[in-house]
């Protein structure tokens, strides 16, 4: 009966059940097509530091939207953005069967990139508008599940495709399930992704306000660090395992799709379970725990003799990674107002991915000079340093999942007086050194974001004056 009544919220909200089924789609899309670009390149340069470089270049540009660019998900519709991402992600995939050079590849794989994050932000940051509260964690299970249960069958047909035709054929498919989602999206209301009216004080300033807002809220600072730590295991993970898959374990081509879709499976049975796991444990424990998982699991898969030994453990640390996601997009999504959330959920994310490249770039060289078996061991001891980290952050949160939820509510109303004013009725933040005159606090950030509006109005002057001019 349980998994009828979650379930059964594709019914309950509609608008959530097309944003499920465009996720369905596309997402199965997506790991097709990514499975058949990391068997494209391996199978062009069979280079750990070309390896690195796709998938540098498929979030890399995330970093820089989500430092620059973040309040556009607040201040524009998010409705078109998801659609907009969707089509450029659709004619990125149709153009890919015609690049000649790994470079290519990789060049579009970063274009791929941009709307994959203009796409994610806005999708997150309209979800709490889309549910009721009560059922927003089982909302993001579900969500997360169905994105997972993807990347257990995406590889495994990915890499039949590649197997009996070519990458081609994966890049094409996955492109038309990109048309598929716009049609999906297209039929959710815009009024029905956001709750509140977006607040402006100028770009730059907005840039500033969701770096403050990251900083000065318990949930949001919580996710920033300790992911950041996760994602260096991550990285370590996920750079070596085509090699450990198909050379070390002596797998080939089917190992290696067998070997990520384990994780698929994993990431699909702790996304889906996560919902009722944090009503009994709590998110403390949960994140905590679920955290350790991935630790464990993927120190046993690197110590494994073969793919088969290999694939338990994959499938428990994906499982903890599935879980973990959850606890992170319930603490942001509680932690920060509607009206700032898009910010602050492209802070974090160019936060973790900004770690995540960098992580990247040194795994692939390690992975050429010590081998994939160690670089996985690494990731193992990463993510056991992220479970002390977490249990040190999240000391705000009780110990079980009573009482939460006064917790996470006096959180977000801490997280709005960081950057709501008193005239709003919410007590203005303590002034720290540089306040204006008038009182209104300006920290480092603020009086940067100021001189780039001031630097952004003189160079428009100076360009209007040469017009004119002219």
């Amino acid at each position: 009966m349980e998994s009828t009544r979650r379930l059964g919220l594709l019914r309950r909200s509609p608008s959530f059940g097309l944003l499920f089924l465009a996720t369905a789609g596309s997402s199965v899309g997506t790991y097709v097509a990514a499975t058949a670009l990391t068997l494209d390149i391996q199978a062009r340069t069979d280079s750990g530091v070309w390896i690195s470089a796709l998938l540098v270049a498929d979030f890399l540009p995330i970093v820089v939207i989500g430092f620059l660019l973040g309040p556009l998900v607040d201040r524009l519709s998010r409705r078109r953005l998801m659609i907009g991402s969707d089509l450029a992600r659709f004619a990125i995939f149709a153009a890919l069967p015609f690049a000649d050079s790994a470079g290519a590849i990789v060049a579009l794989a970063a274009v791929a990139g941009v709307a994959t994050g203009l796409f994610r932000a806005a999708a997150l940051a309209g979800l709490p508008n889309l549910v009721p509260d009560r059922e927003l964690t089982n909302a993001n299970s579900l969500l997360q599940t169905i994105e997972t249960l993807a990347w257990m069958v995406g590889p495994l047909v990915g890499a039949g495709m590649v197997a009996l035709w070519s990458p081609s054929v994966a890049y094409i498919a996955n492109s038309v399930t990109f048309l598929l989602s716009v049609a999906l999206i297209a039929r959710i209301a815009e009024r029905q992704l956001r709750s509140e009216d977006s607040v402006t004080e100028g770009h730059w300033r907005d840039v500033a306000q969701g770096v403050r807002l990251v900083l000065g809220s318990a949930p949001l600072r919580t996710v920033l660090v300790v992911w950041n730590i996760v994602v260096i295991g991550t990285a370590a993970t996920n750079v070596p395992e085509v090699f450990f898959a198909k050379e070390t374990l002596n797998g080939g081509d089917l190992g290696f799709g067998a070997f990520v879709a384990a994780s698929g499976l994993g990431l699909a049975i702790g996304s889906y379970l996560a919902a009722p796991s944090l009503a009994k444990a709590g998110l403390r424990r949960h994140y905590a725990g679920s955290i350790m998982l991935m630790g464990i699991g993927i120190g046993g898969a690197a110590l494994s003799p073969s793919v088969w030994v290999a694939i338990p453990f994959l499938v428990g640390s994906a499982a903890g990674n599935g879980a973990a996601i959850i606890c992170n997009q319930v603490l942001v999504q509680r932690g920060a107002p509607d009206r700032y959330r898009g910010r602050a959920l492209a802070f974090i994310m160019s936060s973790n991915y900004a770690v995540l490249g960098l992580a990247m770039a040194a795994a692939g060289v390690l992975t050429d000079a010590f081998g994939a078996r160690w670089v996985l061991l690494a990731a193992a001891v990463a993510n056991l340093v992220a479970v002390l980290v977490s249990l040190v952050m999240t000391r705000w949160l009780p110990a079980t999942a009573e009482g939460e939820e006064a917790v996470l509510e006096s959180q977000a109303a801490v997280a709005s007086g960081v950057l709501v004013p008193a005239v709003e009725g919410i007590p203005a933040p303590v002034a720290i050194s540089g306040a204006s005159p008038d009182g209104t606090a300006k920290d480092g950030l603020e009086r940067i974001a100021v001189l780039l509006e001031e630097i952004e109005t003189r160079r428009e002057d100076e360009a209007r004056r040469a017009r004119t001019s002219d």
